[in-house]
């Protein structure tokens, strides 16, 4: 049967992240991809210039739709918005036990517009983290939920890790797309010993939506029964390609940061364009 992943996130009318993100990414990968959106954002590739929360209320009915009727196999989860949506989502994986939980704890979209309540970053700490089976923080992330300053190397990645860890995630991947050099290493720790993930760095503008992409990715493979460094590598080799490919993607991708090509296996060059 096909694998069904569902995403968790906000809406990005500018199409590079969040749900429509997701579903790229999960049909590139061959998943079938369902959703439930927290927030409509009002975004494009400069800038989110309004944010409407969708009601807690709605988001765990829509949560409860999707599971009294499909075999749900992986989750991912983005950007939240509030504490009451986080409350709503904790609430509604009570009907998706056992699977696989990717959370992206979506905070600052590439823009550097806020996405999530400051008030909601100690609900998601307490309250969705211990639920979820790995989280993807990038370094700015990381270092809010740890109160501390981003990493600086591998080793402070790896520190960071082990006190997410600590402090109640599962499993931790940094993501160190944010550093300087001339590769992006992600650092997974879950409890062993960490693991690196290295990919050389392209020079690209066009970066909108691969952490959305990177977490609906490990989402998509841990859904077709990949192991979770089987689906971290599987993952940032797909959203390395679909950087490597974003310029190739002539859409007319915005003043600001364009999408990444998550259909870059997909399309031919010619009938593409």
């Amino acid at each position: 049967m096909t694998a069904i992943a569902l995403t968790i996130a906000g809406s990005d009318s500018s199409g590079g992240a969040g749900i429509q993100a997701d579903l790229k990414t999960f049909s590139a990968l061959e998943v079938y991809g369902a959703s439930v959106i927290t927030a409509l954002t009002a975004q494009n590739t400069m800038r989110v210039e309004a944010v409407h929360v969708v009601p807690p209320d709605f988001v765990l009915a829509q949560m409860r739709a999707v599971a009294a009727d499909l075999e749900v196999d992986a989750i991912k989860i983005g950007m939240l918005a509030t504490g009451p949506v986080i409350e709503a989502v904790a609430e509604g994986l009570k009907e998706f036990a056992g699977i696989p939980v990717v959370l992206d704890p979506v905070m600052i979209a590439a823009s550097g517009d806020p996405l999530l309540d400051p008030e909601a970053v100690d609900a998601l700490r307490s309250v969705l983290i211990p639920l979820a089976t790995l989280i993807t923080p990038n370094l700015a992330e990381a270092a809010a939920l740890l109160a501390c300053s981003p990493a600086r190397n591998e080793y402070e990645m790896g520190m960071q890790a082990w006190k997410l860890k600590e402090a109640g995630a599962r499993s931790v991947l940094i993501k160190g797309g944010h550093s300087e050099g001339p590769t992006a290493t992600d650092i997974l720790f879950d409890g062993t010993e960490p693991v690196s993930f290295e990919a050389p760095r392209a020079e690209t503008r066009n970066t909108h939506g691969t952490g959305c992409t990177l977490s609906a990715a490990i989402a998509a493979e841990l859904a077709k029964g990949a192991s979770l460094p089987e689906a971290v590598a599987s993952a940032k080799e797909y959203v390395t390609a679909a950087i490597f490919a974003a310029d190739e993607l002539d859409v007319g991708s915005g003043q600001g940061r364009g999408p990444v090509h998550h259909f870059h296996d997909w399309w031919d060059d010619e009938q593409g364009r």
